[in-house]
């Protein structure tokens, strides 16, 4: 090994180290007013979506270690800025119907779970039937308000 590999391994490994203490809030604060839903679907969100929409989140060991910590401490909060289940309840029912009409949408386009998030979280991919079961209830929870791509609403084509 030459002397300038040498040099940029121990910058790289210092550089790594001096990272880890740049701090990264992990937290779970308390459910306050959590989403109501039948038991399957209960469990399906649970399964699939409460890591990063919850104040339930199981933080995988790699939250513990920059650069990755970073990312997954911005995807959780992003995640719960967007819905977050632990507060769902006390939305007003406006808010509600378009969170729920929301979830709907992502789920028919494929934009939940991320690509990147299953591979290492294969229990939160879904089946067809799983995101079926999904789109059925949030439409129906939204009030019947037809979503793109749901049965009714390909009829006015």
């Amino acid at each position: 090994m030459n002397r300038f590999t040498k040099r940029l391994l121990v910058v790289l490994a210092v550089g790594g180290l001096a990272i880890q203490a740049v701090p990264v809030e992990r937290t779970n604060p308390p459910v306050t007013a959590e989403l109501v839903a039948p038991q399957p679907v209960h469990d399906l969100l649970v399964r699939a979506c409460y890591d990063c929409h919850s104040h339930e989140t199981v933080w995988p060991w790699y939250a513990s270690v920059a650069p990755a910590s970073w990312l997954v401490a911005r995807d959780v909060e992003e995640g719960r800025e967007h819905l977050d289940f632990s507060t769902f309840a006390s939305l007003e029912p406006g808010r509600a119907a378009h969170a729920l009409r929301e979830i709907a949408e992502v789920l028919e386009e494929g934009e939940m779970p991320p690509w990147f998030y299953t591979p290492l979280h294969p229990d939160a991919r879904l089946s067809a039937d799983e995101v079926a079961t999904l789109r059925a209830w949030a439409v129906e929870a939204a009030g019947g308000e037809r979503v793109p791509g749901t049965a009714e609403h390909d009829d006015d084509r």
